[in-house]
């Protein structure tokens, strides 16, 4: 069997953070996901989901996203039944985060690191890939070897 969910949306209210008896911490919040596809009107529909992250995935995401942010979710489809204030049976589907990271450029998303674990704090930062101009002269031929198994 396989259950893996990966999306990315928009955060449609403030994370909620909170803490069980147990001591875990539990962040419930929903995401809007655009629909790849316009309805007959031409207008894009989006689908509202909610997430549910635990322990140190809830406490990133509550310290790093609020409402608007553009947030990536890897994680897997859950439901519940319960019964509401009516007596009415009703069923939850949730996703459960495995895994939350920034998405976008990082003036959007705030900054911070990729994902809920810590950077690393003597990490040097990558030097940017400078390319040539792309001219002709650019390039070099390479010399065939002919002592190539392929």
């Amino acid at each position: 069997m396989f259950n893996k969910a990966i999306l990315i949306g928009r955060l449609t209210a403030d994370p909620e953070l909170k803490t069980i008896p147990s001591g875990a911490s539990v962040c419930t919040f929903r995401i809007a996901c655009d629909r790849r596809f316009s309805g007959k009107d031409g207008e894009r529909k989006a689908d509202f989901i909610t997430i549910v992250a635990w322990r140190q995935t809830a406490e990133f995401v509550s310290k790093f996203f609020t409402k608007g942010k553009l947030i990536g979710i890897e994680g897997s489809i859950q439901t519940r039944d319960y019964t509401d204030k009516e007596g009415n049976k009703r069923t939850a589907f949730e996703v459960v985060a495995d895994n939350c990271f920034f998405v976008g450029s990082k003036a959007e998303s705030g900054g911070g690191s990729g994902s809920y674990s810590a950077p690393h704090e003597d990490a040097a930062p990558a030097a940017p890939v400078a390319y040539a101009s792309g001219d002709a002269g650019d390039f070099e031929e390479v010399e065939t070897d002919s002592d190539l198994p392929f």
